[in-house]
């Protein structure tokens, strides 16, 4: 049973890293809320990508299930006609309208969820291990290489998951609605690798 901790209660946008390991360093797991970020659903029918492979700074025109970009601008996609773009939230106005130039002429949506979604990073060599305490997914890295990006299941929990890099770095995108019981699902499962956590 996922049991909730005060501390994972409180409002996510204050939580610190909470490292969690072994005596042992190099097992180490980090897990840490993300600043907040501007993020946008796109909606484009691949038909129009022609002449629009990049807008404001994403490239769209990257195959299904994958991201790219740095911290700054990052293009998600998650189907042949969405995307989930992230950039810096005190730009979240600009992006919005560099987008609407970059795609105008074309039939598109694109929707604010910068308050919708909260995001996670899940870092360090048991990083996988505990994803895949929730998470269906094949997590080695010759299935899910950095760079990959989809969505799936955090126990009942919808996520978006993201590989950042080879650590490996993991990014976990959800609801801010079920943000509290990603956060204590990733926290529980993590205590397997160091029981002494509070």
């Amino acid at each position: 049973m996922l049991k909730t901790s005060h501390a994972a209660r409180r409002d996510l946008s204050l939580l610190i890293e909470q490292p969690v390991a072994r005596p042992d360093t190099t097992a180490q797991v980090l897990i840490r809320p993300l600043p907040t970020q501007a993020r946008f659903s796109l909606r484009l029918n691949e038909a129009d990508l022609e002449g629009a492979e990049t807008a404001a700074g994403f490239t769209l025109d990257i195959p299904i299930n994958t991201r790219l970009g740095l911290a700054e601008r990052s293009s998600i996609r998650l189907g042949p006609n969405e995307w989930l773009l992230t950039g810096p939230y005190r730009d979240a106005e600009v992006i919005a309208g560099q987008i609407d130039a970059a795609l105008g002429g074309r039939f598109y949506t694109l929707v604010d969820v910068s308050h919708r979604n909260v995001g996670f990073i899940v870092s360090g060599r048991r990083a996988a291990d505990v994803l895949n305490s929730g998470c269906p997914l094949d997590l080695a890295e010759a299935a899910f290489p950095a760079g990959m990006a989809t969505r799936t299941l955090m126990g009942k929990a919808e996520i978006v998951l993201m590989r950042l890099d080879d650590t490996p770095t993991y990014q976990v995108e959800c609801w801010r609605s079920f943000s509290t019981y990603v956060h204590d699902y990733l926290i529980e499962a993590a205590r397997e690798f160091e029981p002494s956590i509070a």
